[in-house]
């Protein structure tokens, strides 16, 4: 979407202003206030509230999506270090605000509340893909690649829950420090079988 657009102007200052105050009780009018525009102007781009908060949260996921692309290791690179480096972001303090207005709309549309209810199409499949064809270029079956894709998705929202629960972050870490670990188990795994397969020299 074209970035000099009003309604995207005002997506990103109310994904920006969300980022450092948090959501809360937080009002339309309220955050019209706060961006300098009017309730009626967005109401007129968003449509609802309801309908505003979760853009904010689809355009920030598909931002992310687009960092983890970019971070994920070409299939010649050890995978430790890049997994560990897109979770110390997506943990980072920063993201919290969005993380919980994420999570309070994941819970929204689990409870088949209308306006929420589209917010479940592609919430897990859109981050598989990245994540598996990854995995795939490294020669892991499509089947496997998968299935350890989404269990990845599944440890890292767990993870982000644990943490905007407790705030532990040296214990959340330590979670997923093991979680990379098994990870790396896997990638050798399949670089051993790819030695096994190999013609003798």
């Amino acid at each position: 979407m074209d970035g000099n657009t009003p309604r995207q102007r005002l997506l990103d200052a109310s994904i920006d202003w969300i980022a450092a105050h948090g959501i809360g009780e937080l009002s339309l009018r309220q955050l019209a206030a706060e961006l300098g525009t009017s309730h009626r102007m967005l109401i007129f781009h968003f449509g609802s509230k309801e309908k505003l908060w979760i853009e904010i949260v689809r355009t920030v996921e598909e931002r992310q999506r687009e960092q983890l692309r970019a971070q994920l290791p070409d299939p010649g690179k050890p995978v430790g270090e890049a997994l560990w480096t897109w979770w110390k972001h997506i943990s980072d303090r920063s993201l919290w605000a969005n993380e919980r207005l994420f999570f309070e709309l994941y819970g929204q549309a689990l409870q088949g509340r209308p306006h929420a209810v589209e917010f479940l199409d592609g919430i897990v499949e859109d981050w598989i893909e990245p994540v598996a064809q990854a995995s795939i270029a490294r020669g892991v079956p499509e089947l496997l690649a998968r299935a350890q894709a989404r269990l990845g998705v599944a440890v890292t929202r767990g993870l982000l829950l644990d943490l905007l629960a407790t705030g532990d972050t040296d214990a959340v870490d330590q979670a997923m420090a093991a979680f990379i670990a098994l990870c790396e188990t896997w990638v050798q795994h399949v670089d051993g079988d790819q030695a096994d397969a190999s013609p003798q020299q």
